[in-house]
């Protein structure tokens, strides 16, 4: 065989010659072969191998198009891999009834780390007064596609500090989440179920040591109802020029006396970046509430007012212009609002300068910074329900008016492991909620306010010191100092709350905590005995509670890398204080149980 060609050379045909007579050979060994196994009978095959030139021409060449490069792909940050081993954090819970809730909350250092995402674990604990703790925790380990996960929650207690089962309570709860990735987008839903049970045990025999009949437990219950759901969408990519952070959800919350509240609420946060060192922003809220006042109410209904079915409505909106250029941080916007609520003769809108001035002293370590503001702050009975469960049905709730605010602090981190929070703030605040007993039931609670605005000066200080995991210690403390106009005392609202709070990792197996509460004093109201039912009774003087001191401790040691087990004792002081007058807290209690992860 022979190929013309216009390019050849000896050397290469002699090669490729020798090249396809051993290839010859080779296939006419393989053919007799083949054609033994097919026909036994015949004899070997045998052929001849003629000689032949080839030559190769060389005149095309192959040619792939110039690839586009893009230097401007967008960077999604890769999930840290999950090591599945039993997670220690410190508090896993508080006994509920302790309400050690502070009124005011300027926090940027968390006291509580927050639980990994390890996938599954279930817990359960028992201990005195009755009480059981259980906990199951489902959750898929993090990946680029989707999350989704299931908390469930249970705290009981059979009995009381007061009556046995007249205080007994009861907490349950339910968190479902799911979210799904699509470029550099999470798109998302909560489903939120919640149910609590207490009992009026704030009655005169706790209250001063009344020789009075106890009522029977279920006589004095009170049931909340809960449920929430929210849908959001947001931004991943901390990069792109328009950063998306908005949700819309739905609230209800009912009581065991007919009381409900269903809310629509609407939120958004927008970022657009004008270029390197500048964008504008804007962080909007709704809420449009129905409020239903109960129908068994503390007292009789001619000396009780009566808001019955009523709407409330809340809108805010703060546009503002953010500069960022070296140690210098600079932000100017205003915040305009609405709310509907008429507690005190406040206006219903309202419009507050947002400025904040921040400079950096020496990069990550030290920041000062200043600002002027003011906001309205939404105020519904399903977050009242949480710091106060003693509340009266037939309630005036209103929005709050912060404004105007000024404030001033620093942020700092001298060395590794240790940072510092100060900040002190001043505002003028109207529709100001304080808790104050009701005069015909002592043991529930209305929501009073100043007729005229409230001075608030509030001073906060947090330091945390976190050592490699292995050590951490941190504290939180909180001055308010309330000037009111017409009401005598800021009823349920202590002038002084610090917490104290830290692990240690003894060894690899054993986890040990301390969580420390002290709340200065603060005042309720002391009635006289009632001399006819559903009177209101005459007041007798402003009763201050004595100081909360609250010390706790845990120990958490594990067994296996699956299996460990814990110990828990609450307010170890046995002080059996009162956050809210006439009803005192458990004392020591003690729970011990196990945790499975899988």
């Amino acid at each position: 065989m022979t190929i013309n060609t216009s390019r050849s050379t000896k050397s290469s045909s002699g090669r490729l010659a020798t090249g396809l007579a051993l290839a010859a050979v080779l296939a006419g060994g393989v053919a007799p072969a083949a054609s033994a196994q097919a026909q036994p009978t015949k004899g070997k095959y045998k052929g001849n191998i003629e000689e032949a030139e080839i030559e190769i021409v060389k005149e095309r060449v192959n040619q792939l198009p110039e690839a586009t490069r893009n230097f401007d792909k967008i960077k999604l940050p890769t999930p840290p891999k999950v090591e599945r081993k039993v997670a220690y954090t410190f508090p896993d819970f508080r006994l509920p009834a302790d309400r050690l809730t502070p009124s005011v909350k300027v926090l940027t250092i968390r006291a509580e780390e927050p639980t990994p995402l390890t996938g599954n674990f279930v817990k359960a604990a028992i201990g005195n007064y009755g009480t059981f703790y259980g906990r199951g925790y489902f959750h898929s380990t993090r990946n680029t596609d989707h999350a989704y996960g299931l908390d469930i929650k249970h705290v009981s207690s059979i009995q009381g500090p007061v009556d046995g089962k007249n205080s007994r309570m009861s907490e349950t709860s339910a968190h479902a989440m799911g979210e799904i990735y699509r470029g550099t987008a999470a798109i998302g839903a909560t489903l939120d179920f919640g149910r609590e049970r207490y009992n009026f045990y704030g009655y005169e025999k706790a209250a001063n040591g009344a020789p009075v009949v106890a009522p029977e437990s279920g006589d004095i219950k009170q049931v909340f109802n809960r449920f929430a759901a929210k849908a959001y969408a947001h931004n991943r990519d901390p990069e792109q020029q328009l950063q998306y952070d908005a949700s819309l959800g739905f609230r209800h919350w009912g009581d065991s006396f007919d009381a409900s509240e269903n809310d629509f609420r609407l939120n958004a946060k927008l970022g657009y970046a004008l270029g390197e060192s500048s964008r504008i922003t804007l962080a909007a809220d709704g809420s449009f509430l129905s409020d239903k006042s109960g129908t068994s109410i503390a007292g009789p209904p001619a000396l009780l007012p009566n808001f019955g079915t009523r709407s409330r409505t809340f809108v805010q909106a703060t546009p503002a212009y953010e500069f960022l250029r070296n140690s210098i941080a600079f932000s100017v916007g205003a915040t305009v609002g609405y709310s509907s609520d008429t507690a005190t003769s406040v206006g219903k809108g309202v419009i507050y300068p947002a400025v904040r001035l921040g400079y950096t002293i020496e990069p990550e370590k030290f920041m000062v910074y200043a600002g002027l503001g003011g906001a309205l702050q939404r105020v519904t009975r399903y977050d009242l329900t949480t710091e106060n469960p003693w509340l009266n049905s037939n309630l005036n709730v209103a929005d709050t008016h912060r404004g105007p605010t000024v404030y001033a602090g620093f942020t700092s981190t001298p060395a590794r492991g240790l940072e510092f929070n100060v900040k002190a703030t001043y505002a003028r605040d109207r529709n100001l909620y304080f808790y104050l007993n009701n005069p015909v039931d002592p043991t529930k609670f209305d929501l009073v306010y100043d007729q005229n605005a409230t001075g608030v000066l509030n001073l906060h200080g947090e330091v945390l010191y976190n050592a490699a995991e292995k050590f951490r210690l941190g504290t939180r403390l909180d001055y308010n100092k309330y000037a009111l106009k017409n009401l005598p005392q800021p009823f349920h609202r202590p002038e002084f709350q610090g917490s104290v709070f830290g692990t240690y990792n003894v060894f690899d197996k054993l986890m040990v905590g301390v969580e420390g509460y002290f709340f200065s004093a603060s005042y309720g109201i002391s009635y006289l005995p009632a001399t006819k039912l559903g009177v209101p009774r005459i007041a007798d003087f402003y009763r201050a509670t004595d100081p909360i001191i609250d010390l706790n401790l845990r120990a958490d040691y594990r067994i296996t890398p699956k299996i460990s087990i814990f110990v828990m004792g609450n307010n170890l002081a046995n002080r059996q204080y009162q956050r809210f007058y006439g009803y005192p807290v458990k004392g020591i209690n003690v729970l011990g149980g196990a945790t499975y992860t899988f």
